[in-house]
């Protein structure tokens, strides 16, 4: 779900605006005329959708669907947006692009429902869901819209990748190909409500202050700006009060959709409908599933959908496309760097032009094939593309990591009979995730400095010695640990880091690069629908898998993981006191001692994929 503070940027993306170093001078206007439909879904409830048609009539066109619940401004014939398509070179190439508000959204009629899950049995023309309105709308639209070839592409980010999912489940046979980028797929399993039990807090209270229930049709609205009293994110968030009370306090009018975040707390009813990825199979379209290893909101999303369909759909012709993105920024951006990382090219440009364009090209106007290998991922630190046939590649093979005493990170499992490090978590002073003050989830948290972290007490961390050759990790970083703890529940948040050597250039001396973190709500370490309590200072096992990685740890540095208790405002607090967490009182929030084991009989580790070096794959 596009998580964005400003619902314009979210617009923008919908409509496949991005920016450039150049001014973009295509003028939509004068090559494509503007058409505004109500398309009528089964049950009667009609979509708002508005149409640009290549002015040149002498040929006929494949369609590009985007369907999103951000609106789909502007509105009026005689309107038009500054950009179509994913790029300018759509644009040029000839398509005809629609746009569609979905269901309940801005001027589309009907009733909204966030997430709307997919249904097993439609019984009757008023069972619908979001992939019957795909189906009903490209249905219309290739029967309805002059000089169309007959053809369908669909594709849309965050939001819009959710609804090109539901496109393809029982999808209409003109559907040709499809795009899901930075799909929400699981939303309580890793992607923008809870990962590992834990709440993203901060980027879902920024969010609901604006995505909100509309009565439709309707006009976009400018969005008020919440009050927050404080550029301080981490002051606001502590003072906030429960989760429970903060619907009445901070949402004027009330968002149900913000309750219905706050209080499923579990993988319930509630979130297991919403998961659609068990309906992604049988799928006979051709899929781009497209993501960003730095994406903060949907990463999860891309790469299990990207699973699902191998898995569940071995037919498919289906690839997979990683750049070094954060969320969206393959539409919007060179991408060329991201905070203080850089990585030595305008990659989004490159995935747009070379990869995406070719794509659609191929399967909607019969163009040569974009012989494109099964995976197309960017290795970050030595900032390369690779093409691979599987992912993750067949050369890498696990490896493990281990805890050891004096804070050593090592390949060598512990010798010791008994050994443990331990902090003190106190929920009002926790860990913050981000260096600078800040009110909302910042994209640059993904790969920030984490030299701010390891000066706390509260922080544990591990680091190999200097590496004397570069380590390439590929697919899931997986930790693996005993812990105890002296409340009832506690959180063990792991991050692994790219520690740059002194003298590396560019500003980056000492850098720590977070590569990739997870919080983990101790609660839920044997199931995420029931909860267990700690035993206070009982040694228990912890594991659990974090979304992939393809990063090359270069020879000089140093590998690094850091663990914590907290990591504030990104999530919500633990009040390490076994109980509901949005409902829970001040007086339940306590301190805690932590203990990470790393002895021969409790070992605690990080698993991860290790690409053979050239030498080792050739003996």
């Amino acid at each position: 779900m596009l998580r964005l503070p400003v619902l314009l940027l979210s617009l923008c993306v919908s409509l496949g605006a991005f920016a450039t170093d150049k001014p973009d001078k295509f003028d939509v206007q004068a090559h494509y005329t503007k058409f505004e439909y109500r398309i009528p879904m089964r049950d009667g409830v009609r979509l708002f959708t508005a149409v640009y048609a290549p002015k040149d009539t002498s040929d006929k066109y494949p369609i590009l669907l985007t369907r999103t619940p951000y609106g789909i401004a502007p509105y009026g014939a005689d309107k038009y947006p500054e950009h179509i398509g994913p790029s300018e070179k759509f644009a040029e190439d000839k398509f005809i692009f629609a746009y569609q508000d979905a269901r309940g959204r801005y001027m589309s009629e009907g009733v909204f429902v966030d997430d709307r899950p997919i249904r097993e049995i439609y019984r009757s023309s008023k069972d619908v869901d979001e992939s019957t309105d795909a189906f009903d709308t490209i249905d219309w639209l290739i029967k309805h819209v002059p000089n169309n070839s007959g053809k369908v592409g669909v594709y849309g980010t965050s939001y819009g990748g959710f609804y090109t999912d539901a496109a393809l489940i029982r999808s209409h046979p003109a559907l040709a190909a499809a795009s899901p980028q930075a799909p929400m797929a699981d939303l309580y399993m890793g992607d923008d409500a809870y990962h590992n039990g834990a709440f993203f807090l901060a980027a879902n209270f920024g969010f609901y202050q604006y995505f909100r229930k509309q009565s439709n049709p309707e006009l976009p609205k400018k969005e008020k700006t919440p009050k927050f009293g404080t550029k301080d994110g981490y002051r606001f968030y502590l003072q906030m009060g429960s989760l429970a009370d903060s619907n009445r306090r901070y949402f004027h009018p009330p968002n149900q959709y913000w309750v219905d975040q706050v209080e499923h707390t579990t993988y319930d009813t509630y979130w297991k409908t919403r998961n659609i990825l068990p309906h992604l199979k049988d799928i006979t379209p051709a899929v781009l599933v497209v993501g960003g290893w730095f994406d903060a909101e949907d990463l999860s999303g891309t790469l299990k959908t990207f699973r699902a369909i191998e898995a569940q759909s071995p037919q498919t012709q289906e690839w997979l496309v990683m750049g070094p993105w954060w969320h969206g920024g393959w539409n919007e951006s060179p991408g060329s760097k991201l905070g203080e990382i850089s990585f030595g090219a305008n990659t989004a440009e490159f995935f747009r032009d070379q990869i995406e364009l070719p794509f659609f090209r191929h399967y909607l106007k019969g163009a040569p094939a974009a012989d494109l290998p099964r995976a197309y991922v960017f290795e970050t630190g030595k900032n390369v593309w690779r093409k691979e046939p599987q992912w993750p590649p067949a050369n890498a093979r696990p490896e493990r990591f281990y805890f050891s005493a004096n804070g050593n990170l090592s390949r060598q499992a512990p010798a010791e009979a008994a050994g443990f490090d331990e902090y003190v978590s106190d929920p009002n002073n926790p860990v913050p995730y981000f260096e600078k003050p800040t009110l909302k989830m910042e994209r640059e948290y993904m790969d920030a400095d984490q030299r701010f972290a390891q000066k706390r007490p509260d922080v544990l961390t591990y680091e190999t010695a200097l590496l004397t050759e570069d380590v390439t990790i590929a697919g899931p970083v997986s930790p693996d640990l005993f812990v105890s703890t002296s409340g009832t529940d506690s959180d063990f948040d792991v991050k692994l880091i790219d520690v740059y050597p002194d003298d590396a250039t560019g500003g980056l001396a000492g850098y720590q690069q977070l590569v990739r973190g997870e919080p983990f709500r101790g609660k839920f370490r044997n199931s995420f629908e029931r909860p267990e309590p700690f035993k206070p200072g009982e040694r228990q096992q912890i594991r659990f898998t974090m979304p992939d990685v393809y990063h090359c740890f270069q020879k000089g540095h140093r590998i690094m993981v850091q663990v914590q208790s907290s990591w504030f405002p990104l999530t919500d607090r633990n009040p390490q006191t076994f109980t509901n967490v949005p409902t829970a009182a001040p007086d339940a929030f306590v301190k805690a001692t932590e203990r990470i084991y790393r002895s021969r009989d409790a070992v605690s580790f990080i698993e991860v994929n290790v690409e053979a070096s050239a030498e080792q794959s050739s003996r």
